[in-house]
């Protein structure tokens, strides 16, 4: 019995969709995220697993400690537990979808999880040891940025990489790349933006942003129906 918190928004018998966070834990940002994606038509239920029990990274070194301490399989098991409490709570369909750290865990959740029916994940692939793409079974849509500079994990190769694998797969899959945007380019909340140019990321494209969540809302829309 897996037993952790998780904050939820939405609808009780709309279609629910795990929201994986970013390296950073479950901060402000997360959760912005969640409660736009519960406003999307035609409404879904957001459900962010705390994976790491409480801690939130305020700087750069924090949430890499904290990514780095990650029991990453462990973590697999809080999204199979998120979207079978979902399942059992009204959702007949759940998708899930995450971003940075959580893009990795939602991609690597089409391989491991099998009562996922359809991901999304932005900026983030996971590792070979944690789960091939090739094996996906749910589909999949994928976002990078054409500047995002996480080399192997989120930048163009990445993103060319997984596409490859998914071709392999078989599975339904979408692969886009976003022109002169970076890592995080979704993060548009003041505190977001802030915490993004500090880290050197000063690009700020609300159409690429638009565009992406009109691609999630479709493809969610499409599978969880």
């Amino acid at each position: 019995m897996r037993t952790f918190d998780a904050y939820v928004v939405g609808k009780d018998d709309a279609p629910g969709i795990v929201v994986i966070q970013e390296w950073w834990g479950v901060d402000f940002e997360i959760k912005n995220h969640a409660i736009k994606i519960s406003q999307l038509e035609p409404g879904f239920k957001a459900l962010i697993p705390d994976l790491y029990r409480g801690k939130v990274g305020l700087d750069t070194a924090e949430a890499q400690h904290l990514m780095d301490g990650l029991d990453w399989p462990g973590a697999i098991k809080d999204i199979r537990a998120s979207v079978n409490w979902l399942k059992s709570n009204g959702s007949k369909k759940v998708g899930v979808t995450g971003m940075c750290m959580g893009g990795a865990l939602a991609i690597a959740s089409s391989v491991l999880v099998p009562e996922v029916d359809a991901v999304v994940g932005f900026y983030g692939t996971p590792s070979s040891e944690l789960a091939d793409p090739a094996q996906a079974k749910a589909p999949i849509q994928a976002h990078f940025g054409e500047l995002d500079n996480f080399v192997g994990f989120s930048d163009v190769t990445a993103a060319k990489n997984l596409e490859e694998k998914l071709k392999a797969s078989g599975v339904a899959h979408e692969v886009h790349i976003y022109p002169g945007n970076g890592h995080a380019f979704l993060n548009r909340s003041p505190e977001g933006v802030s915490r993004r140019k500090s880290m050197g990321l000063s690009d700020e494209d609300e159409a690429a942003v638009e565009l992406a969540w009109s691609r999630f809302t479709s493809w969610m829309k499409q599978y969880l129906a």
